[in-house]
């Protein structure tokens, strides 16, 4: 089984680029309404216009893009991954700081529309 994560933003496309510099990922669909965000052919993430009402019941406008979800991106290479986040000028949550609970690496910041995103090391790697 594989996750396969879709989020409700305001703006797809910018979504999708901002996702794609992050992520070092390609787009896998692409347009104004829905897109998919592939590393190595692999779906990664999803994301969905908010105010496109195909899925009826599915998107609430009265709740915020970004409620109650954390993403959360394990790397290989955490230091570029920082360099890629901080280059996107993103809304800082936690410095990049070592875990002592999971013993790894953590830069914790904002995405365009509100959502928390976690970009991790690997268990053991340090700063």
């Amino acid at each position: 089984m594989k996750m396969q994560p879709l989020i409700v933003v305001k703006d797809v496309e910018s979504s999708s680029r901002f996702y794609q510099k992050l992520l070092e990922c390609e787009s896998g669909h692409g347009g104004s309404e829905y897109e998919m965000l592939l590393v190595n052919g692999e779906l990664v993430l999803q994301l969905h216009a908010q105010d496109v009402h195909e899925h009826e019941g599915l998107f609430n406008e009265s709740y915020p893009c970004g409620n109650g979800v954390i993403l959360w991106f394990r790397t290989n290479d955490f230091s570029n991954a920082v360099e890629r986040a901080r280059s996107l000028e993103v809304e800082v949550v936690s410095e990049p700081h070592i875990n002592p609970n999971a013993n790894q690496p953590e830069f914790w910041f904002r995405d365009l529309d509100g959502y928390l995103v976690v970009m991790s090391g690997n268990m053991g790697d340090m700063l």
